[in-house]
């Protein structure tokens, strides 16, 4: 990727950023709710805000986070519309069945968050697409389209072009699992739940430590190492649908935002840049942030999305 190009976007969206910093967003956090529910017998948990009867956005999380790191965002996309953000199997607030009864694959936990949704009966939404959020995401677009009105995409990739340098190891370990267990130590390692966050970010004061220590206690929970490992290996599917996932974009066409961390060095900036190739009318703006760019431009973010979707009403 020309780094003039991904230069000037990142000025662009600072400066875009800047001004829309000027306008304040009225925020509330008196709609916010938090909700248990079965889905074929695994507790599901879901925060939930906003009118019922306003256009819906389901919030998808990333690894090894949970619904929680919209904690800031919900509100200030809530004053205009429903928002749904659920925790998967084995994250956060949601049960985390043992991997004898429950399998931990991309495409299980896909087809859990559709039968929330369908159990919420909410048919029609927006999706935001972060991380782990984005294989589960397009798997559910692929099964269901007429569903999708738009799409929000947060250092969620579908392209190779976003690989970052460490994923050369884990396709080591998707070769040989039970040859590489230190690619899984790493992976959940205390350091690297920390680096998730840090990694890239020129503003580490805005990061709260609670974010990466409460994370790195839930990975050190029984049975999830099992679980985590499971999903790591599993992931290997994902890379093998970009192709599928592509094509679905190039055909269809959705109304997409993206948002993205530019300094992220898991999924790379020239994943961002990538989908001009499938979306040429996608709106991209690269964010001086790294992977978990909520936490450092929540409210840049939540301006670009307010305007993208009053651009894009449902």
């Amino acid at each position: 990727m020309n780094p003039r190009t991904v230069g000037a976007a990142i000025l662009g969206a600072a400066l875009a950023g800047s001004a829309a910093a000027a306008t304040p967003i009225s925020s509330t956090t008196a709609t916010t709710t938090y909700h248990r529910t079965q889905v074929a017998g695994v507790g599901i948990f879901y925060r939930e805000a906003g009118p019922k009867d306003a256009p819906t956005i389901v919030l998808l999380h990333g690894f090894p986070s949970s619904s929680r790191g919209y904690n800031m965002l919900i509100p200030l996309l809530a004053t205009r519309y429903h928002i749904v953000a659920p925790d998967f199997p084995g994250f956060g607030q949601s049960d985390a069945p043992s991997p004898a009864v429950y399998s931990y694959t991309f495409d299980h936990l896909a087809g859990t968050i559709n039968a929330l949704l369908e159990q919420l009966k909410i048919t029609r939404y927006t999706l935001y697409l972060f991380d782990y959020g984005a294989p589960i995401g397009y798997r559910i677009i692929l099964a269901h389209p007429e569903r999708l009105h738009a799409l929000i995409v947060q250092n969620g990739n579908a392209y190779k072009e976003g690989l970052g340098p460490k994923w050369a190891k884990i396709a080591q370990f998707w070769a040989d699992p039970k040859g590489h267990p230190e690619v899984v130590d790493g992976f959940l390692s205390y350091e690297a739940t920390k680096q998730r966050h840090l990694a890239g970010t020129s503003h580490p004061e805005a990061y709260d430590p609670d974010s990466w220590t409460d994370e790195f206690a839930h990975l050190s929970q029984p049975g999830q190492r099992e679980i985590q490992a499971a999903l790591l290996y599993d992931y290997r599917t994902n890379v093998a649908s970009y192709p599928a996932w592509q094509a679905w974009l190039r055909e269809h066409k959705p109304p997409t935002l993206v948002a993205w961390g530019a300094n992220d060095p898991s999924f790379i900036a020239a994943g961002a840049m990538a989908f001009r190739a499938d979306l040429p009318d996608a709106e991209i703006h690269l964010l001086d942030a790294g992977h978990f760019a909520l936490e450092e431009k929540n409210d840049e973010i939540a301006h670009l999305i307010l305007d993208f979707m009053a651009r894009h009403p449902g």
